[in-house]
């Protein structure tokens, strides 16, 4: 099983380039949106990872392109993950347009929890282990 969430966004004139499209960084933005707001309807908070001393640091992200996006378009970004998050946690990303199947691009990230005084990988808390068994069990 998997837990796919979907994150609706309205691009903003200022995260066009001159050509009229979405300058490439901001998709990493929006993974970056969608997945945290993902992982708040688990019921796992970032506030609350790091207020208990846990960071969650992006380790990999690679971004493929396939059609632009432009000002005023509104998009759909689906978050996926596939496994249990042990040390790491891999999440799948496809943006499209609200209206459109036409994939607009493609993504991965690849976090990691962390003790964030001593700077060291850890296993995922608890409370985030029991959240995704639940909702990868469903």
């Amino acid at each position: 099983m998997s837990y796919v969430y979907t994150h609706r966004h309205r691009v903003r004139y200022r995260e066009c380039d001159p050509m009229g499209v979405v300058y490439h960084t901001h998709y990493l933005d929006y993974f970056e949106v969608a997945r945290t707001e993902a992982l708040r309807d688990l019921g796992v908070r970032y506030r609350d990872l790091e207020a208990s001393g846990v960071i969650m640091p992006v380790v990999e992200a690679n971004v493929q392109y396939k059609g632009p996006a432009h000002y005023d378009d509104v998009i759909v970004v689906s978050v996926t993950f596939e496994e249990q998050p042990s040390v790491r946690v891999p999440i799948e990303y496809t943006v499209h347009r609200a209206d459109e199947d036409d994939v607009l691009a493609t993504g991965h990230t690849t976090l990691c929890f962390m003790d964030a005084e001593r700077r060291r990988p850890i296993p995922a808390p608890d409370a985030v282990a029991a959240a995704f068994e639940q909702a990868l069990a469903t």
